[in-house]
């Protein structure tokens, strides 16, 4: 058991999907008697505060990396961004190390947050991209990535560790002197056989400007046809919004067990190709079509080695009309192996310092 021990769980701000892979984990370490700090910021703080409303929560500062309108644009976008974000990995170092001396933290589980880690107290890193795909960047990417990995004491990778998984090469190395361990899939999400209420259930997320220009997409490509259709935004605010739009019902946001209950409900599952929903939605053995974020390697590739799996079709964003989602009768759907995550196995690093 955890015996009163502290964790800080701090996911990315990056879309949703870091933040919504924590959720089984910080409620996997209150199962096994550890107090948890949940520490973020924007829209996945604002989730995991709804999710975990007892729960101390501390705001980190903003990564602020947005996607712009032009995606040929986002590997400068990036670049640029350099400076500022060594600027707040050191904040994030001086805020983790605040907390070590003050003796409030025992342990840290990192979502993809490069500074949130302490050589004092035991450093989880969490990724499924350990070989990050970046273009024309990948190599330089790759090695500031492993120098980034090994200043933690581990790095849990969200996937099965044999050869069918769902990272690919995201995730799984031929040759590593890396200290990873594979948890098994990752997923906030139970199966359950429910009617069928949905045609389909489009999921909007990812950063701005590209979540937005989805979203406009979708609502122009839906309204106006047969399908009976429910938008999820992913805009989390203060109070839930339910907006009635002709055959379409949208949602600003929805809770873990509302979106699992909406995903069991629905045939057809239209959202970009990020590995979280990929997890979701092979742990729910649903049907899905995906549209990555223009730009985006990792969704590029997700979406590719979906398809080649014969799991589920997938078309960019510029080529994207509702006839496309016909595609589906030709594939299986999302699956993945049995297997059930050892928590206890995981948090033996805690509770052996």
């Amino acid at each position: 058991m955890g015996k009163g021990k502290t964790i800080l769980v701090a996911p990315l701000n990056w879309g949703l999907g870091h933040a919504t892979r924590c959720i089984p984990i910080v409620i996997a370490l209150l199962k096994d008697g550890f107090k948890v700090i949940i520490a973020s910021d924007g829209t996945a703080l604002k989730l995991l505060r709804k999710e975990f409303p007892t729960l101390e929560t501390l705001q980190l500062p903003s990564y602020n990396i947005k996607y712009p309108k032009n995606s040929s644009k986002l590997i400068w976008n990036l670049l640029s961004n350099v400076p500022s974000l060594k600027r707040i990995v050191a904040r994030e170092k001086l805020e983790t190390r605040k907390l070590v001396v003050q003796g409030r933290i025992d342990g840290i589980i990192s979502d993809n947050r490069f500074g949130v880690r302490n050589e004092k107290i035991p450093s989880v890193y969490i990724t499924h991209q350990v070989n990050i795909m970046a273009g024309r960047s990948s190599f330089i990417s790759k090695k500031l990535h492993y120098h980034i990995i090994r200043k933690f004491d581990v790095c849990w990778v969200p996937d099965s560790e044999g050869y069918t998984n769902l990272s690919g090469r995201l995730g799984h190395l031929k040759t590593t002197n890396l200290n990873l361990k594979y948890t098994g899939v990752l997923s906030r999400m139970k199966k359950e056989k429910l009617p069928i209420k949905y045609d389909v259930l489009v999921l909007i997320s990812g950063p701005e400007t590209q979540r937005t220009l989805f979203e406009e997409l979708m609502l122009k490509e839906f309204k106006h046809s047969n399908y009976k259709v429910v938008l999820v935004r992913g805009v989390v605010e203060k109070n839930q919004k339910i907006v009635q739009q002709e055959n379409i019902t949208i949602y600003n946001y929805m809770t873990t067990s509302e979106l699992e209950k909406t995903i069991n409900e629905s045939e057809l599952i239209v959202s970009r190709s990020g590995y979280t929903t990929i997890m979701d939605l092979a742990v729910l053995e649903k049907k899905a079509f995906f549209i990555p974020t223009p730009g985006q390697y990792e969704q590029i590739y997700l979406a590719q080695r979906m398809c080649e799996l014969r799991m589920a079709p997938y078309c960019s964003q510029k080529d994207f009309i509702i006839d496309k989602i016909k595609e589906v009768v030709n594939f299986s759907g999302l699956k993945t192996e049995e297997n059930t995550t050892d928590f206890s196995e995981l948090f033996h690093l805690f509770k052996s310092k």
